[in-house]
Formats: structure tokens, sequence, C-alpha cells
């Protein structure tokens, strides 16, 4: 069978510029914008060597971290932005949801929206016509249809964009990670239809997600990722777990890098993961207590400063948020106890992501800084999981300056 599409061996690099005096009084500006001494450039390779095929009716998974390189790969295979080197090889129409809106004009109204992006897709009038009610009727905009686009939200723009692309019967259907801007009810929709697509009608899908639940359920391939490179391809719940497996062994403690939180008015130096009396754990028995201790420094006088925690499932579903206690603190080294009395986890491993903010801004942000796992005691206790829905509430803490 002929591939649908072939990838070979496409790379993209950008350019990157830095600037040596980014405070300049305005008359240097007016003399560096004639004459620009003070830039400098690095040249940014978001993609190397990157080759594989896909054949018609197969639903790709294409996965990695941020900056890996997924969006500057879907953006190449929509013919957004061309390779720097390689080529792309395409036999079939495609249609891609990168951005909400792409392809949408935000003066003309939805209905001339689905006509105008319909087109461009390279369909007939007719095929849009014999689609359009299918599409209005999914899209549940049917009430503002006449209503200019830019008056739509997001999450309107989205579900029209999404039916455009998916009933006008594109060969080929890619979508990046956008569709997590609609509601509960509509991804859901999303799934069953783009499983519609790929089941029932043979046609071809790519889905870029970081929800590693709804692309080993949709997806039967999968591609990683890494720094730009290709790490791994083949089945979608192989090169899952090769993703995964990255974040299995738990740290009890974490030292950062702080020279990413130089700039930051506080950052952590340190996070342990004990026991109730203070001693390192490498996995916590479900029900048992436990506490988190993190050292951080605080540089200038922040008023209204809090320590947030994320709980994310291996998947990067997410579930839980808690905080401490706001308080305005001066300059110095502190430690905080966060303890654990009374939620239970159900059995297995966490991501945890770490966050300083004050009253006035964000300050550092740390995603996957560290995991926990929970270990099964044979003890019958209520679980809290990722699919228990999201929380947000306090955490018992005491902030002391050491």
């Amino acid at each position: 069978m002929e591939p649908i599409l072939e990838i070979k061996n496409i790379s993209k690099k950008f350019k990157i510029d830095h600037e040596k005096n980014p405070y300049l009084s305005l008359r240097e500006a007016i003399s560096n914008f004639f004459v620009n001494f003070n830039t400098s450039h690095e040249d940014y390779w978001a993609l190397r060597d990157v080759s594989f095929d896909v054949f018609p009716g197969e639903t790709i998974g294409i996965i990695g971290k941020n900056g890996a390189g997924k969006s500057t790969l879907l953006k190449i295979l929509s013919r957004i932005t061309p390779p720097t080197k390689g080529k792309i090889i395409a036999r079939g129409r495609i249609a891609s949801l990168l951005e909400v809106g792409t392809g949408f004009h935000p003066e003309l109204s939805g209905r001339e929206n689905i006509f105008l992006n319909g087109s461009i897709l390279g369909m007939k009038r007719k095929e849009i016509q014999n689609r359009f009610d299918e599409i209005v009727d999914f899209s549940g905009v049917e009430k503002f249809i006449d209503t200019p686009l830019k008056r739509y939200s997001s999450g309107m723009q989205l579900r029209l964009a999404f039916s455009v692309a998916a009933f006008l019967e594109p060969e080929i259907l890619i979508i990046d990670e956008v569709l997590s801007v609609g509601d509960a009810e509509f991804q859901k929709k999303c799934m069953g239809k783009m499983e519609e697509v790929s089941v029932n009608e043979g046609r071809t899908v790519i889905f870029v997600s970081h929800n590693m639940g709804a692309v080993k359920k949709l997806c039967t391939k999968g591609i990683l990722l890494k720094d730009g490179v290709l790490a791994e391809k083949g089945e979608m719940g192989e090169v899952a777990q090769k993703y995964l497996s990255a974040f299995e062994d738990p740290q009890n403690e974490t030292d950062f890098n702080l020279s990413k939180f130089k700039n930051t008015l506080a950052f952590p130096t340190s996070i342990k993961v004990e026991d109730k009396n203070g001693n390192l754990l490498k996995t916590i028995p479900v029900g048992a207590q436990w506490q988190i201790r993190i050292n951080f420094t605080i540089k200038e006088f922040t008023p209204h400063f809090l320590i947030g925690l994320g709980f994310k499932s291996m998947e990067d579903v997410q579930f839980r948020t808690i905080w401490t206690n706001a308080q305005d603190m001066t300059p110095g080294d502190y430690e905080v106890v966060l303890k654990e009395n009374k939620v239970h986890y159900g059995v297995g491993k966490y991501k945890i992501n770490l966050g300083f903010s004050s009253r006035l801004q964000n300050i550092c942000y740390a995603e996957d800084c560290f995991n926990i796992e929970f270990e099964d005691i044979g003890q019958d206790t209520i679980a809290l999981r990722a699919d228990a829905g999201f929380i947000l509430n306090q955490m018992e803490s005491l902030i002391t300056k050491k």
C-alpha cells in the first residue's frame, strides 16, 4: 500500500535574536534602529531529520514534552511554514486545526466562514452545501451562524472550526492540542467524531495532545519527538510507555537549576517527600500521613506570597491544586512543610507542578518538577484518583525562616 503521507528528512531552523543591551536610552534606541550593533543571532533547530510514513486510515499520535517540535511538525505538514530541509509528499487533501480560528476571517459570519474554509480545503461549493446542516448542528452555534466571527468566544470558534475540518471530508485530518479549549461535553463529541472518521470512514488522523489517555484511546500508531528528533515510533501503547517512563522514578529530593530562576523574586532550592516524622519516603502508603518539605529563597519583600502544587496523573490529567496560606514575606531563606492528613490517593504514580506567586504576579513555575508514588498496604480507604474531578483546596502548612 502506498503511504498517504511521506515525511522525508524534515528539518526546520529558526533564528533567535539576542540583544546585548536590552535597556537603552531613547538616543541609543534611535541609533540602533539604523545601525544595530547590539543584536546577535543564534540558530535553533526545532526539527532534525524527522522521517516516517503515514498510511491511509491510520490514526497517528505525536507526543513529546513542550518544545519537542510537535507543533512545528504539524505546521510543516499543513503547509503553513516550509521545512528548511527535506520534503513531504501528500496524496490527499489535508485539513488542519492548529489554533482557534485558523483559516477563518473575523469580519465574516459563521456561515460565510464555513464556505471560505471549505474552499481553502479544496471543496466545491456543492460539497459544502451538502454538509452545511451537519456542520452547523454539530458545532452547536446555529443561533449565531449569521453573526460575525469576531463576536464568537474562543470556544465557539473552536466548535465551528472543528466541525468544518471534520465534516468536509479531507483525506487527512491534523489536530493539535487546540481541543483543550473546548468544554468537556464538546471534547467528548470531538473524540467520538475522530473515532468515527478514522474507524468507520477510513480517513487518516494525526493527533497531538499531552493527554495520554485520549491519545492512547484514539491512536493506533505513535511518534515520540525529543528535542526535535524522532526518538521512537511504533504501536501507540509502546511509544506512550517510552515517553512516560521518563517520569516514572519518584524523586524524593529535587535540586533545582538556580540559573533558571535567577531573575525571579523567589525560587525553590530543594524538595523532599517525607512521612509524618520527617523521614524520606520512596513510596507513600495509601491512607498514611505524609508531607512535602520545600526550601526556598526570597530576594525582596513580597506581599501575599503563595506556594501552589498541582497534581497530575502520569497521563497528564490534572485533578488537584493545593496551596499555602498567603503571607507577606521579607527577604531570606525559608522552609515550608505541607502536611497531608485526610485526603487519600489511589495507588500509582503522580506528577507535581510547583508555582510561587504573589498578589501582583506569578513569580516562578516548575512543571513536572517531581513525582510521588502511593502503594497499597491492604487498607480499605477512600481514594482520590485522577478521574474523580478537579479539586481546589488548601493544605495544612507551616512556613519558617531559617
